[in-house]
């Protein structure tokens, strides 16, 4: 009895050491099989919030760490600099609004004097037919006055009175001339004028030079008062926040940095023998550091095509710098994979620069699934 309950006892006890160690096994195999690194780091798009204009923070509502939504204030800079600018910029819409209207008018004036004088080069011109007209007849009637006096026919007296219409009639017509010529002169500075009021005016309607710049102006101080006021632009953290009121914003100089909560992703730098199977598109199993329990499904978003080579560069006297190795010893490069964190759960709080420990589970793109997944061991993270 006793002996068949030792053999009983020895035949359990190896059954379980051979589960144990298949498991072991198969484990063993998994994390062969399935390239890994304990060298992972998480990663987010840090946008650095930079004010477009200068001026002293009046009102800081947010604090260090905190979290923020799309548009919502961090930070105000003083405004009553851009808005005396902004009344500046109506105030100088509506002058030269003022001197466009008077400049349509001027146009208009310009433009009805040159039709009156344009009027009067016509007058003149048909004063001149008539001069010249006149001029004929009283020639052909001196011209008969003096042959009918030399047959005795006319008297001397009425000879005069046709030399007398003759002469008078020529000086009509250089009268005339000379008005036309005056007229015609006026009309091209009546022309002058106009062309000069009409280049003073430019174009009219909303196409106006003047008027466009003023419009502008005005768009460049409302804009300038709005960017006193400067707002997430996503959702994210504050972070390492050393604002405070009073405090001068520069324009175009960084003044927070404000982490996009939606933009984490985790780098896996893997060894370079390792990576020859990960494709992209490959699941991937995250552990965190700080949730050493708590795995998170990832998934290859791509490889790096190149990391920065110390061998090579420029050392001193413009001589490069090379790195000794030993023979028999070759140390695997590290290459950057992306890893897009797919479900992220609840209780985890990604935070940037935080390590993680990353298993690509190859040949996982076309399925795209791997199952339940499991932390990576700690003694492996």
């Amino acid at each position: 009895m006793s002996t068949t309950y030792s053999l009983k006892k020895l035949i359990f006890t190896g059954t379980v050491l051979l589960l144990a160690i298949g498991v072991l096994a198969v484990k063993y195999w998994h994390y062969i099989v399935n390239p890994w690194t304990r060298d992972g780091q998480v990663h987010a798009q840090v946008i650095q919030i930079t004010p477009r204009v200068t001026g002293p923070i009046v009102e800081l509502p947010v604090v260090d760490n905190q979290f923020v939504k799309a548009g919502q204030l961090l930070f105000q800079i003083d405004p009553s600099t851009f808005t005396a600018a902004l009344k500046f910029a109506h105030a100088e819409l509506d002058k030269i609004q003022d001197e466009i209207e008077a400049l349509k008018e001027q146009v208009k004036v310009s433009l009805a004097v040159q039709g009156q004088r344009n009027k009067i080069v016509k007058q003149k011109s048909l004063e001149i037919k008539e001069a010249e007209a006149r001029l004929t007849q009283t020639e052909l009637q001196f011209k008969r006055a003096k042959k009918l006096t030399g047959k005795l026919a006319m008297s001397q007296r009425e000879l005069e009175a046709a030399q007398a219409d003759y002469i008078v009639a020529q000086a009509e017509l250089d009268k005339a001339k000379v008005q036309l010529l005056e007229a015609q002169i006026a009309v091209q500075q009546a022309n002058a004028d106009l062309a000069k009021d009409r280049a003073n005016l430019g174009v009219d309607g909303e196409m106006n030079p003047r008027l466009r710049s003023a419009r502008a102006k005005l768009r460049e101080a409302e804009l300038d008062l709005n960017f006193t006021q400067v707002r997430a632009p996503v959702d994210g953290y504050v972070t390492n926040l050393n604002l405070r009121l009073g405090s001068q914003a520069v324009a175009d100089k960084a003044a927070m940095a404000l982490i996009d909560v939606n933009s984490f992703w985790v780098h896996g730098f893997f060894r370079e023998n390792y990576i020859a199977p990960i494709q992209p598109g490959d699941k991937a199993v995250v552990t965190l550091m700080t949730y050493p329990d708590a795995p998170i499904i990832g998934e290859v978003e791509s490889l790096a095509w190149g990391i920065a080579q110390d061998d090579g560069s420029v050392g001193d006297k413009l001589l490069p710098n090379i790195s000794p190795t030993f023979e028999w010893i070759r140390l695997a490069q590290r290459i950057p994979v992306r890893i897009r964190l797919l479900d992220v759960p609840d209780t985890i709080k990604l935070r940037v620069g935080t390590t993680a420990s990353v298993m690509v589970m190859t040949g996982t793109k076309e399925s795209g699934s791997i199952g339940s997944i499991e932390a990576i061991p700690r003694a492996l993270q």
